[in-house]
């Protein structure tokens, strides 16, 4: 995205309080702010995962969830999640539905950046094919829900710690049909 793209920046309580560009956020001194998580199923059921570009400024090539963000200022919601999914994916998505609408964490990168978000999680449907941006996403795989839980129980750091804390709650939820999976 161009280097003018701006958050929106949160109290304690989550209630918007300014914007900042988006390109300044990510410090060691990380404001909370406004973001999302959206995971991908296809007509099997399967969830895509993706591998974070090598060029990414947090956790780059690790496993994560479909896709992430940063809703603009006024931004509808699902419009970000749309606009994202265009962007990272090269892809349209339907059937929008927000799962954990109070999602919150704090995580310290290798580097010492810190992710400080309020992220709502979304679960989407794929409605054609993926043109990932190489930028974005270096590869991804299509994976039942119960074999991404058998790999986050085994090989833990090979994720982003989002996904690592997301994916115990979607399970929670039935987000992801994994029961009927498993």
């Amino acid at each position: 995205m161009n280097a003018t793209e701006m958050v929106v920046l949160l109290d304690d309580a989550g209630r918007p309080i300014g914007e900042a560009p988006k390109a300044g956020v990510h410090t060691q001194d990380t404001p909370l702010h406004l973001a999302f998580s959206c995971y991908i199923l296809n007509g099997l059921g399967e969830l895509l995962l993706t591998r974070r570009s090598p060029e990414k400024k947090t956790w780059p090539g690790v496993w994560t969830n479909s896709f992430c963000g940063h809703p603009a200022p006024g931004e509808d919601p699902e419009d970000a999640v749309l606009r994202r999914a265009r962007f990272e994916l090269g892809a349209d998505v339907g059937r929008i539905e927000l799962v954990l609408p109070g999602f919150r964490y704090r995580a310290v990168d290798s580097s010492g950046i810190v992710e400080n978000e309020i992220c709502p999680v979304y679960v989407a449907r794929i409605l054609g094919p993926l043109r990932p941006n190489p930028f974005e996403v270096a590869d991804y795989a299509w994976m039942m829900p119960g074999l991404v839980a058998e790999a986050l129980e085994r090989t833990p750091a090979v994720f982003s710690p989002w996904l690592a804390l997301q994916f115990p709650q979607l399970t929670e939820v039935q987000a992801l049909g994994l029961g009927a999976q498993a």
